[in-house]
């Protein structure tokens, strides 16, 4: 029986990956001939977090000009005009973005943000354009002007603001490990010379390839192919944010999220560098939800509650 639950765990990502638009393509750092660019991206991610340096706070944002509101001229009214929202999202990532597979539409916490962004520009939560990219895309996405806005469980770094702009944190999570039910490892400091799984672009895979035990880090596309990587027993371990690895738990009971926390993911919505009085008005929107009790609402739908207080935003300028 338990065999027979595990095969349908698989199946049921798999499923969940082409619906999305994607199959769950493999990309494994022990197969020969792929290992070299597995390692140099890692390096590249490595390198990434060691040039962010102390000297920003990451989680400071621009202050709202007053309640949400949409003057001519804005790129908010650019938006109106449009007459759609253009959102980056993941679609496999269970309670945060993810394409329903019984009613193809897409839902989570983070879906749940731009619909309180949409609502805010258009009086309706429902005239989003959503566009499926992987983590690697998401600042991509949002230079080339391809989207408004990211919603991507999306840590904020230094890093990453020199590329594109941030919303307050809407999310607070922190890295931990998933591994198989029967693993003996208690932590990511057990797992040196063990295959870790981690998404390409990912800050993830920056601490995975920085952890003192040395694991060796695995760089896929999207999260399930880490958890079916997993459930082939090809990876020992899975390791990004609780909050995400909670998401795949709740896929296959056979696995376990083990050991501490070991680093900090302040989640923010990602907008250009070109729109500050975007990323205002996002703010403003964030603020009002916050207060409103619809942040909470979406939490303790998600994740079950009671809710936490929501994290306090904090502004520069």
């Amino acid at each position: 029986m338990a065999s027979r639950f595990r095969a349908w765990a698989v199946l049921a990502v798999v499923c969940l990956a082409l619906l999305a638009g994607r199959a769950a393509a493999a990309d494994p750092a022990g197969t020969a001939g792929r290992a070299a660019p597995h390692a140099r991206a890692a390096a590249h991610a490595r390198a990434g977090l060691a040039a962010a340096g102390s000297a920003c706070d990451p989680t400071a944002s621009l202050r709202p000009s007053g309640p949400p509101s949409v003057p001519p001229g804005s790129y908010m009214a650019t938006i109106r005009a449009r007459g759609h929202l253009i959102a980056g999202v993941d679609a496999s990532t269970y309670r945060f973005g993810y394409l329903n597979p019984f009613n193809t539409k897409f839902e989570g916490f983070d879906i749940d943000m731009l619909h309180a962004v949409a609502a805010a520009i258009f009086g309706d939560p429902n005239k989003i354009q959503f566009k499926s990219i992987p983590d690697a895309e998401r600042i991509p996405a949002i230079q080339s002007g391809s989207v408004d806005i990211v919603a991507h469980t999306m840590t904020i770094t230094c890093e990453r603001l020199q590329l594109v702009d941030f919303s307050t944190v809407y999310f607070d999570a922190g890295q931990r490990v998933l591994v198989q039910s029967n693993s003996p490892a208690k932590s990511i400091g057990d797992l040196g010379k063990k295959k870790v799984c981690a998404t390409k672009g990912s800050s993830s895979l920056a601490r995975v390839a920085a952890a003192p035990s040395h694991p060796v880090p695995v760089a896929v596309t999207y999260w399930t192919d880490c958890l079916v990587l997993l459930q082939q027993g090809e990876v020992d371990a899975v390791s990004t944010d609780d909050s995400i690895l909670a998401g795949l738990a709740a896929q296959d009971p056979f696995t376990r999220l083990v050991g501490p926390r070991f680093s900090d993911e302040p989640y923010g919505l990602a907008i250009s560098v070109q729109h500050p009085d975007f990323v205002r008005f996002v703010n403003a929107v964030l603020e009002r939800i916050r207060a409103d009790g619809r942040w909470a609402a979406s939490y303790a739908h998600w994740f079950g509650g009671p809710a936490p207080a929501p994290p306090r935003a904090r502004y520069k300028g």
